[in-house]
């Protein structure tokens, strides 16, 4: 065989596994990934129930990356302390060593089983958890496939003579080795396959065992890369986890690196075959880790604290220079900084609702971007203030304290949504716009233009209203709420009228301006629900439109 169709179909067997590892994670996610996440929100007690929820999570998701990524969402929502997640990690990388071992037996058998009850499963099933499974039982079935087509397709290569000299190089260096299998990992983005490869080769013959073993210790330190670089604009709580995670695997592989012969002798005297001696030496290294700093994350927690801090706010980074924990024993303080912060997200929901309209006469998409970079800012500064009025309840608060968190939680909520509707929704329409080369109407136009300007104005009286807390303000608000509901149902009757006429541009543009038109609408609505608390407490606000109890026909008669 040419060497260039070796290669071929040796890279086709690894593209085959990465792929097919891809596909079993992303099975269980779908189906478990709740019940997962569950597990780790749970794993805050001890370091070594939290190691146990890392191997379980990490044993499903037959990955430490994803274990990983799951830990910087709950961090970047302050639901795990650092320590526990620390252990976590040490648990996820014991937990991904349990499906290397498994598929270090030869499986080949089973792939057709696999294959059977996983198209089935997938094809007749309606129920989505197992059609989820079925996803992963053929999954594993192209792993181990994958695995088989890597051994035939590297038989050739143990005649090569280049080769040899290669690994015989690497086999004097076994640091640059380590080296090289961290970068592998990380471009290959899978620890899993990247050692089910090592493993694979060492059982064709090409790799010596010893080598093997510092490749497989590198591919450990590149699985603790994985996550950090898709996690680089996480905030200092998420990266001391990964930093940490990275600097245990570090230290352990150099250490090991140190007594690899050592250490490969002893491996050989426990199992006589050289695949069950580096599955197991996979294994061992990942629990040694864990047993050496599992009682040392307490301290290793404190180190990362003083090391990795947060990074100065530039360009478009949200600085959250009012919420200040130290005041969270201080509610009125706690509180006005909150509210500085509310007022600061509402200034950004405005310029937001201001500038969309824009979007429909620009002829490219720098606007849209800008807007949408604010609305990511907009959601990281309402999760930010939601969490912190979160902890503040959770002290001890009088009665106005508590109904004015509720409030502003309220509030922030309303406008992150109406941020979601001029980003998801209006930009959307924009470009659909844009990409359609269609004109409105100028009646049409006209329309539009004056209810996005008096939607505007809304937004500029519910800030008003957030600042003073005005009753007769609030009552004008939600005076204005129902003026504007008539204008949308005046305009879109004006526009069907224009449709029965056969007005070119409206019926090109029907669906964008009736789209257009609700939009606007669910943005008042959510804006204005800052005056429905001040009216509740003034007494002005009815408990319902309907009336109380409908006209019978007596009623009807006496009235005629």
């Amino acid at each position: 065989m040419a060497g260039h169709s070796v290669l071929l179909h040796l890279f086709g067997g690894v593209a085959l596994l990465i792929w097919a590892t891809r596909m079993v994670k992303t099975g269980i996610l779908r189906a478990f990934g709740e019940r997962l996440r569950g597990a780790i929100a749970r794993a805050t007690k001890g370091p070594v129930r939290a190691c146990a929820a890392g191997i379980m999570v990490a044993t499903a998701l037959q990955s430490s990356t994803a274990t990983g990524l799951l830990l910087v969402s709950f961090a970047e929502r302050s639901l795990i302390a650092l320590a526990p997640a620390l252990a976590v990690m040490l648990g996820a990388d014991i937990g991904s060593t349990i499906v290397v071992q498994v598929l270090s037996f030869n499986l080949q058998s089973a792939v057709p089983v696999l294959m059977i009850i996983g198209v089935g499963a997938f094809m007749i099933s309606d129920t989505p958890i197992v059609k989820q499974l079925g996803r992963v039982a053929i999954g594993l079935a192209l792993m181990i496939l994958s695995l088989g087509l890597i051994v035939q397709a590297s038989a050739p290569l143990r005649q090569s003579e280049v080769l040899a000299f290669i690994l015989q190089r690497l086999g004097d260096d076994p640091l640059l080795a380590m080296l090289i299998a961290a970068v592998l990992t990380w471009l290959i983005h899978s620890s899993v396959a990247v050692i089910l490869l090592f493993i694979t080769l060492a059982s064709s013959g090409l790799l010596s065992v010893p080598l093997a073993m510092a490749l497989i210790l590198g591919a450990n330190v590149g699985s603790g890369l994985i996550p950090i670089g898709l996690s680089l604009r996480s905030g200092a709580a998420a990266r001391r986890i990964l930093f940490g995670n990275l600097a245990f695997r570090v230290i352990g592989a150099l250490l090991v690196l140190a007594f690899v012969d050592q250490i490969s002798a002893a491996m050989s005297a426990l199992a006589a075959d050289g695949v069950r001696q580096l599955a197991n030496f996979h294994t061992a290294f990942n629990v040694v880790l864990a047993l050496v700093f599992l009682p040392l994350t307490g301290l290793a927690a404190r180190v990362l604290e003083k090391v990795v801090k947060e990074p100065q706010a530039q360009g478009g980074e949200v600085k959250l220079s009012h919420l200040d924990d130290a005041l969270l024993e201080r509610p009125q303080l706690a509180l006005a900084g909150a509210t500085r912060e509310v007022m600061r997200l509402a200034d950004m929901v405005e310029v937001m609702l201001r500038e969309s309209l824009g979007t429909f006469e620009a002829s490219d998409s720098r606007r849209r971007q800008e807007i949408s970079r604010i609305d990511d800012q907009v959601d990281a500064l309402q999760e930010a203030v939601k969490l912190y009025l979160t902890r503040l309840t959770r002290g001890t608060l009088t009665d106005d304290e508590s109904r004015r968190c509720f409030d502003l939680i309220l509030f922030t909520t309303n406008l992150e949504h109406a941020g979601d509707i001029i980003d998801k929704s209006l930009l959307e329409l924009a470009a659909k716009k844009q990409k359609s080369r269609t004109s409105f109407s100028p009646e049409g136009w006209s329309e539009i233009v004056s209810f996005h300007r008096q939607v505007t104005d809304q937004m500029r009286r519910a800030i008003n209203v957030f600042v003073n807390r005005d009753v007769e303000l609030a009552r004008q608000l939600i005076a204005e709420k129902d003026k504007l509901r008539d204008m949308e149902k005046r305009a879109t009757e004006n526009h069907l009228k224009r449709l029965r006429e056969g007005t070119v541009a409206s019926l090109e543009t029907s669906a964008l301006h009736l789209d257009i038109l609700r939009d606007l609408k669910r943005i008042n609505a959510h804006i204005t629900s800052i005056a429905y608390p001040i009216l509740e407490a003034s007494g002005d606000l009815r408990a319902s439109r309907l009336r109380s109890e409908a006209p019978g026909p007596a009623a009807t008669a006496s009235a005629g």
